[in-house]
């Protein structure tokens, strides 16, 4: 099993970030470009368990299924839909933002564990996740907060 983990500290309070993070539907919002389109399948509430977000991540369409959302703790979960964007198996990721007690700011992290179905393939996926998704995800909503 792969796990890739990423983390940052954002300048905004944990409320502000996590209203902005905790739409499933909106990394169109605060991660375009590569993001350019997305929405929830089937007229679903973008907050509601189970529904289905589908999206444009450059050329390639992704679809992800959320599983768990807590606004009490500031986290959501979700899976692949099909078809797998990338292969990997039993992907699960979370997103979780924390408020930090020194000042006005946040530490969110963002991570996966998988099954990549190649296992010479583990070190890259993992490396994958992080450098090429999670972060410059959480830089758009870090230049997308700070207006």
């Amino acid at each position: 099993m792969g796990r890739s983990y990423y983390s940052t500290v954002i300048n905004q309070p944990a409320d502000a970030v996590w209203a902005a993070a905790r739409d499933f539907n909106g990394l169109a919002t605060w991660f375009n470009p590569p993001v350019t389109r997305s929405e929830i399948e089937g007229g679903r509430a973008a907050d509601q368990v189970d529904c289905v977000r589908r999206f444009l991540l450059g050329e390639a369409t992704i679809r992800e299924h959320l599983v768990a959302l807590s606004d009490v703790d500031r986290w959501y979960s979700y899976e692949f839909g099909d078809p797998k964007p990338f292969p990997v198996n039993n992907y699960l990721a979370t997103l979780r933002v924390t408020p930090l007690t020194d000042g006005e700011t946040s530490f969110v992290e963002w991570w996966t564990e998988f099954d990549p179905e190649d296992a010479a393939q583990l070190e890259h996926w993992t490396a994958f996740f992080a450098a090429e998704v999670f972060r410059p995800a959480l830089e758009g909503l870090r230049s997308y907060l700070a207006g």
